[in-house]
């Protein structure tokens, strides 16, 4: 993966913060600072890419920046679910539209030849499985589980669709995002409603920064096709 320097140079800080939040997302002591640490992760990628997107167009650029701005209130939102299961359900809304955001975003450089059944069966097969693990402890939630889980599908989908159209880099990054995505959000659905998972805070944020990373270097990449 070839980065330019400054994206070397943000890597480095960006997976220093990540590494921060999860020192301080599993230590009680530091619980004020964890409140700082999770929600500049995302912060961190705003700022490199409104520094950055230059050469990118402007809807593409008002769309990324809103996924990004839906994560980061979904991520504030996240920390309070102890307080009201609320934070919960609003958090998801937020994650859900930040998905969609990037749906929008995706779609703009769509394959449209692209042969997309192989991928969806295997995606539904994936959901399926996590599906009939969760559907138990799902209760209330199982509406909107089942509408976030179409949502994140759709976002692979529509990462995927875009092989073909976008240059190699930019498209690897962004599926390869998608996908890490994936896997926080069965992570978190399946330490939630299933069972609780070891080391479960440090395996969902260390993929979700890595899927976020991903997918918005692999947008900025979009400006060298």
């Amino acid at each position: 993966m070839k980065l330019t320097n400054t994206e070397k140079q943000f890597s480095i800080l960006y997976f220093v913060i990540v590494l921060f939040e999860i020192i301080t997302g599993s230590t009680e002591t530091l619980e004020i600072a964890h409140y700082i640490a999770k929600p500049a992760i995302v912060v961190s990628l705003m700022f490199l890419f409104i520094k950055t997107s230059g050469s990118i167009s402007k809807s593409i650029k008002r769309i990324t920046l809103l996924a990004l701005g839906f994560s980061v209130l979904g991520d504030i939102l996240l920390m309070f679910v102890d307080q009201s299961p609320h934070f919960f359900t609003i958090g998801l809304v937020a994650f859900l539209l930040a998905h969609v955001m990037y749906i929008l975003v995706f779609l703009k450089h769509r394959n449209k030849q692209k042969p997309i059944i192989g991928f969806v069966i295997l995606l539904l097969a994936y959901a399926s499985g996590l599906f009939y693990l969760l559907k138990g402890g799902l209760g209330a939630m199982l509406i909107p589980v089942i509408v976030y889980m179409v949502v994140i599908l759709s976002m692979a989908t529509t990462a995927f669709m875009r092989k073909g159209i976008v240059n190699h880099m930019s498209y690897n990054l962004v599926f390869v995002g998608a996908i890490f995505f994936m896997i926080s959000d069965s992570i978190l659905a399946l330490n939630k409603f299933y069972e609780p998972l070891p080391f479960s805070n440090i395996s969902i944020m260390l993929t979700y920064a890595l899927a976020q990373f991903f997918i918005v270097i692999g947008i900025l990449k979009l400006k060298r096709n």
